[in-house]
């Protein structure tokens, strides 16, 4: 039997409801998914695996310009992903962006002017949207003629999600499946526990701080016939911005430890301890050294 395989990145600008698709597509919850922009930090892989083929996802931060060092590694993140896949999934916000705008991106014109890549474009929110809204946004992706479709959905609500994972089957390329049929992600537990941590510390603060926040795993122990032990630590760039995270006599950090300990033992299937600190490292989203000791890739290549 011949199986089709390979890699799909999916791009955007931020808060397009990428890594939103992504689960729902696979009918699993990898990518945290917050209301802020730039949740996604680090390149996510989903496998979905079928008796004959095996798409690999590439969940990636939001296409913006960059005003920091971070900023750049994660448009770095993007490029890296565009070069690896087979197709692209160019999503757009029919609420917010306008498609000349999403065009005119460097990543999205690397991707656009590569004629030997596929290429999807999916309209995004369309429950939030009109049928006039809607068909202008088509007729304009249509006619620039470079993608292979253009599908209406809403990744929220799971919409038309299947008409993408079609059309993907339709363009993969014959190949071996990269991955067992039985494994979801290349990522460990831990590099997912530090996610929904920092997808916790995105829901429960305001303004800069979830910004300003990296999430450290220092200890994971899997113990028989108890607990799991985990100790994180929460990375801030100011003096002033621990406080806010601890909150008067604990509170703060004591409520997110809780509800980051219930969504780690729902994802997990098993009952955790959860320690969480708070450490100050001046200006680490600007720090090279910093960053590449969070598993930030800050080589020029």
């Amino acid at each position: 039997m011949k199986t089709k395989s390979g890699y799909v990145a999916i791009i955007g600008k931020p808060n397009v409801g990428k890594s939103t698709l992504m689960n729902a597509m696979l009918g699993e919850k990898l990518s945290i998914i917050t209301n802020k922009p730039q949740t996604t930090r680090k390149r996510v892989l989903g496998i979905l695996s079928e008796e004959e083929c095996q798409i690999i996802f590439l969940d990636t931060p939001g296409i913006l310009k960059p005003k920091y060092l971070l900023q750049e590694k994660l448009a770095e993140y993007i490029k890296t992903s565009i070069l690896d896949a087979d197709i692209v999934v160019v999503m757009i916000d029919i609420t917010s962006d306008e498609v000349s705008d999403v065009m005119e991106s460097e990543s999205v014109r690397i991707v656009l002017e590569n004629k030997d890549l596929s290429k999807l474009a999916v309209i995004n929110k369309i429950d939030k949207s009109n049928e006039y809204e809607l068909n202008k946004v088509v007729e304009k992706l249509s006619d620039m003629k470079v993608f292979n479709s253009v599908i209406p959905i809403s990744a929220l609500n799971k919409f038309n999600t299947e008409s993408v994972v079609a059309n993907i089957k339709e363009l993969l390329p014959e190949g071996p499946k990269y991955y067992p049929d039985d494994q979801l992600s290349d990522a460990d537990e831990r590099f997912f526990v530090t996610e929904i941590i920092r997808e916790k510390v995105f829901e429960k603060y305001k303004e800069e701080i979830p910004f300003s926040t990296e999430v450290l795993i220092e200890e994971f122990k899997e113990q028989e016939n108890r607990k799991d032990y985990i100790s994180a630590v929460i990375v801030v760039e100011r003096e002033s911005q621990k406080p806010i995270i601890i909150g008067k006599k604990g509170e703060s950090i004591k409520k997110l430890g809780q509800i980051a300990r219930e969504a780690i033992e729902e994802f997990l299937g098993r009952s955790v301890f959860l320690e969480l600190r708070v450490k100050v490292r001046s200006k680490w989203r600007s720090n090279p050294n910093i960053l590449k000791s969070f598993g930030y890739n800050t080589d020029n290549e």
